[in-house]
Order: structure tokens, then C-alpha cells, then sequence
């Protein structure tokens, strides 16, 4: 069942960041309404302040920042090249000027529109783009004269800027939603769901020796709720599978936001993505595992099975405590201590399971003559030499994570390794903070597996 507490502080959270736009819009009403020197014109142009707070303020300080600076600079630009092309117009004649107006609105509306498709604009300068079309093509066809023109593009730039402020003293100084710090726990989450998921699903293969493929099924899925809590720590994996979207946008949202906490301004964010590919490459090896154990055309050899259960398991338990030392070593950003020792124990474990296939007794190899006829769909341990293999793989994609973990770790230079009895004090510190910790984080909290 999903945890009350946690879906009441995902709400929580959703009702701070609710306060905290309706927290812009009055400061930016109230601005208005009691500015001395206000007139008719200047409340007029004040919408401008209130559409840039509407569409400017989100829900992390990167996002924030992203579409404020893109909208001031945008507007900027659009703004003295319209004023540019207006007044070249206004001197060439009433003949020629609106032909000049809508070439240039023509011309700079069709190359913006173009530079689009460009990747790294997209990324970086999309809303941006859509704004200078907006603002060069509004102030560019204006009817106004020359001199009220600039006086209006000046004001309008004054209260554009105005609301971009408004936007992030809120951002910044109530409950601040980092983007990086959303990937960085991501990230950890992500990992310790792959590995929780792969120790579960071999324990629980081969926790079934002497029961027949369909038992094993129906126990995983039928409305126990220990069988329950069993069937989501198994499917925990699949949140890897779609999340590449999420890490892309926090990556890039990321990027636009200033040195905060353990993260500095010129942190590798994309070097976070990278992990996240290595992870999906194990978590399509770990769905094929799963449908392979699920399969309901398995003829098992149960005496095959057995003997090769406590190699598998071993090799299986390994690489999730890889897993799960690589994710503390990015939550606390610390080195670790024991990885040579945990990915030559895998080695090992490896080195087993292929001793153990070498060992079966003859009975349970297939035969060349059966091979060459074709009949090996017949040989009954086939779905194990599968599992097997998918085990091992699995392993050496996990080296693919280890490598760019510590990747990470030279390029963020996270600290050295600790003793245990220090790691042991800071995992309880971080234990005590964790319910204020978690407060802060992005729309969709990130849950330990302590939590899960």
C-alpha cells in the first residue's frame, strides 16, 4: 500500500508552491496599487508585470530563472530591434513604410522560427525565441509615433523586469525548489530501486525450489499484502525506465541555477545523466530476467535449479550491494571505501556460477545430437542458462554504472573515503534531517529505500 505520510507531504508540497504564486501576484498588485507615482498609463502598462508573474514564476528556482532571464533578454533585443526597424520605416515614407514593417516582421519572425529546430537552442533559448517573435512583431506594427514608441517599449521593459524580480525573491527566499537537487536524489532513488528489485527477484525464483513455475506466479501476484509489497518492490525498476524525461529537464533546468548546498555552480549535471543511461541499460536486462521467470512455457529442471540457487543468489546479492554502495556514495558524496572489495567479491561470484554450470552432472546437459536436430527448445534447465546469463549480464552492465559514478566523483570532487564509524555517525544525521530534507524537493518526493 502507498505510505499516507508520504502522499500527504507530496501534497504539502504542491500547496507551498500554490502559496507562493499567490504570494507573487499580490506583491506585484499591491506594488502597483500603492506606487506614488503611478497614473493612468503606468497601471495600464502594469499588466505586463502581472503576465510576466503568471507565466515566468515555476516550480523550481532553475525554471524560474530559465524563463526570466529569456524573457528579459528576448524582450530586450526584440525591443531595440523594433524600435530600429520602426524608425528606419518612418523616415522612407508613408509609401514604403509598411512594406519595410512587414518584410522585417517577415524576415526575423521566419529566421527565429528556424532557429528553433536547432537542438541546443531548443534546449536552452526556446521560450526565449517565442517571446522576441511576440515582442518584436507587437511593437514593430504598432501605430504609435516614434517618441511615444520608445517611451512605451522603456516602460515596458521597466515592469517586465519588475515582475522577473518579484519572481525570483519569491523563488529564492520561500521553501526554494532546487532542480539539481531533484536529480541528484533521483538519481539515488533510481539506483536503489534497481537494486532492491534485483535481489527480490532472484530471491524469490529460487526461493520456490520444489515449487512448479505457476505456484511462483500465482504467489507474486495474488492480493496478499505481503505478496503485495513483494510484487511492487519486483516492478520498482520500471520507474528507471521512464524517467528519462524527468532527468533531461532537471539536468537542463540545473544548469541555469547558482551554487546551492554541496553543489557548485559549475556542477556536472550531464555527467547525472550518463548514470541514468548505465541504469536503464540494467533495467532493460533486468525486465527481460523478470519476463523470463514469468514466462509461462518454463519446463524447469528443479535439480538443476537447485544446485545453481546459491551461486545465482550470491551473484545477484553482490551486484545490489554495488548498487546500493554507488547510491550512498552519491547521496553523501563521499568516496567509497569497500567498492574494490564488493566488485571482487562480484568477480567472484561470477567466477562461481560459471564453476557450478561446469559442475552440473551430464544428465542435465543437452547433447550434441539434440542440438544439431534442433530439439534444445526440449532440454528442461534452458530457462535457467537464460536467467544465467541475463545474471551475468546484468553484472557487467553494473561495471558500465560503477565507471561513471566514479567519473562523477573526480569531476564533482566528492570527498574522501570515511572510516565506518564516521560513515555510520553521518548516516544517522542524515536519518534525522530526512523529513525536513524532503519537504523541499520537486512535485514528485524522492523516496529512500527505507522508505519504499
Amino acid at each position: 500500500m502507498a505510505n499516507p505520510k508520504k502522499k500527504e507531504t507530496r501534497e504539502l508540497r504542491k500547496i507551498i508552491h500554490c502559496f507562493k504564486v499567490g504570494i507573487a501576484m499580490t506583491l506585484v498588485s499591491l506594488y502597483y496599487y500603492y506606487n506614488p507615482w503611478s497614473d493612468n498609463t503606468t497601471q495600464g502598462a502594469a499588466m505586463w508585470a502581472v503576465m510576466t508573474v503568471v507565466v515566468v514564476f515555476e516550480f523550481t528556482v532553475g525554471g524560474c530563472i530559465y524563463k526570466g532571464l529569456n524573457r528579459a533578454m528576448a524582450t530586450l533585443v526584440a525591443g531595440g530591434l523594433a524600435l530600429g526597424v520602426h524608425w528606419l520605416a518612418s523616415i522612407s515614407g508613408d509609401k514604403f513604410e509598411p512594406i519595410i514593417l512587414g518584410l522585417s516582421v517577415f524576415i526575423l519572425a521566419s529566421i527565429a522560427t528556424f532557429y528553433r529546430f536547432d537542438t541546443k537552442i531548443k534546449v536552452w533559448f526556446d521560450y526565449g525565441v517565442v517571446i522576441f517573435i511576440l515582442t518584436f512583431s507587437l511593437i514593430a506594427v504598432s501605430g504609435y509615433q516614434r517618441d511615444t514608441l520608445f517611451a512605451l517599449a522603456q516602460q515596458r521593459l521597466y515592469n517586465i523586469g519588475i515582475g522577473i524580480f518579484i519572481c525570483l525573491l519569491v523563488c529564492f527566499l520561500i521553501c526554494p525548489v532546487w532542480a539539481g537537487e531533484d536529480l541528484h536524489l533521483l538519481i539515488i532513488w533510481n539506483m536503489e530501486k534497481i537494486a532492491d528489485s534485483l535481489e527480490v527477484c532472484t530471491d524469490e525464483y529460487f526461493k520456490g525450489c520444489g515449487e512448479d513455475n505457476d505456484a511462483i506466479r500465482q504467489r507474486l501476484e495474488s492480493c496478499d499484502e505481503d505478496n503485495y509489497a513483494i510484487r511492487q518492490r519486483l516492478d520498482a525498476y520500471k520507474h528507471i525506465l521512464n524517467s528519462k524525461s524527468s532527468e533531461d529537464s532537471l539536468a537542463i533546468l540545473a544548469r541555469w541555477e547558482p551554487g546551492h548546498g554541496s553543489f557548485g555552480f559549475r556542477h556536472p549535471w550531464n555527467q547525472y545523466l550518463k548514470i541514468g543511461a548505465a541504469m536503464r541499460l540494467c533495467s532493460y536486462c533486468l525486465e527481460s530476467l523478470l519476463g523470463c521467470i514469468a514466462s509461462q512455457t518454463q519446463v524447469t529442471d528443479e535439480s538443476m535449479k537447485k544446485h545453481l540457487s546459491e551461486a545465482c543468489m550470491r551473484l545477484s546479492f553482490n551486484s545490489s550491494r554495488i548498487l546500493k554502495e554507488l547510491a550512498k556514495c552519491i547521496k553523501f558524496m563521499r568516496k567509497s571505501n569497500c567498492m574494490d572489495l564488493l566488485l571482487r567479491e562480484q568477480n567472484n561470484g561470477v567466477k562461481e556460477l560459471d564453476n557450478a554450470l561446469r559442475s552440473l552432472p551430464p544428465s542435465n546437459h543437452p547433447t550434441k545430437e539434440s542440438m544439431d536436430l534442433g530439439f534444445v527448445s526440449s532440454f528442461h534447465g534452458r530457462e535457467l542458462i537464460v536467467i544465467i546469463s541475463l545474471l551475468i549480464e546484468i553484472s557487467a552492465r553494473i561495471i558500465g554504472v560503477v565507471e561513471a559514478v566514479n567519473l562523477l566523483a573526480e569531476q564533482a570532487c566528492f570527498k574522501p573515503a570515511k572510516n565506518e564509524m564516521e560513515q555510520e555517525d553521518e548516516e544517522v544525521d542524515m536519518v534525522s534531517r530526512k523529513n525536513s530534507f524532503v519537504v523541499t524537493l520537486g512535485p514528485e518526493p524522492v523516496r529512500t529505500t527505507e522508505e519504499a
